[in-house]
């Protein structure tokens, strides 16, 4: 009874270690799948883009990258909406429990050290907005406009008790969204505009100083 008691949890143990393993794997091929398909999106476009593309791009057997997701619509899809989950963390930082100061600083931080980390996703949500926004679903078009909101409600109170300026809150962001995605968006501008080859985290770090300043200055009381 002793022996058979003590080799149930090892068989457990094993059982618990193979789906961390799968697990693992699941997370690797995926991240391969949607970091393949968002260059091939970006160069390509959506409609020049097949899953056997994928697939080799990958490195993967297209059987594999079926496994994971049903079409490529569903991994555009799944590109878009994980754009949008980092621009909503950037976002967060406009919250009641930052100052204006704080608030505004780090989002612009945060956004442009997102646009450094993930250049592709950002060129290919502006290409999808150019292109008409068919693919954005009305689930990510409600999120969107519900962290806007919010935002706009935090930077109105903080007019409203004399923090900042009374500007139009929309249009605050919109600035900040602008000028926070230009160095990603157009890359090649900003390179000759800077004359370097390619954008180093110095330029980015450049950028969040000069916008946080300027934006503060122009609207802090």
């Amino acid at each position: 009874m002793g022996e058979g008691s003590e080799k149930a949890p090892a068989k457990t143990r094993r059982g618990r270690g193979a789906e961390a393993g799968d697990e693992r794997i699941r997370e690797r091929n995926t991240r391969a799948i949607l970091r393949a398909s968002a260059e091939l999106f970006a160069e390509k476009g959506y409609e020049g883009v097949s899953m056997l593309q994928i697939a080799k791009a990958t490195g993967l057997p297209r059987a594999n990258v079926y496994y994971y997701f049903d079409t490529k619509e569903d991994i555009y899809r799944a590109l878009i909406s994980e754009l949008i989950h980092g621009w909503e963390l950037a976002l967060r930082h406009i919250s009641p429990e930052n100052s204006p100061e704080q608030a505004l600083t780090a989002y612009v931080h945060a956004k442009l050290d997102y646009a450094r980390l993930h250049p592709i996703q950002s060129r290919l949500f502006a290409s999808e907005i150019l292109g008409g926004a068919k693919f954005l679903t009305r689930r990510d078009r409600d999120y969107m406009h519900a962290l806007t909101r919010e935002r706009v409600l935090v930077l109105e109170q903080w007019m409203a008790e004399g923090h900042i300026r009374k500007v139009d809150a929309r249009h605050l962001l919109m600035l900040l969204w602008g000028a926070t995605q230009f160095l990603s968006l157009s890359e090649p501008l900003a390179c000759d505009t800077l004359e370097t080859g390619t954008l180093r985290p110095a330029d980015f770090d450049a950028a969040a100083r000069t916008i946080s300043g300027i934006v503060l200055s122009g609207v802090l009381l």
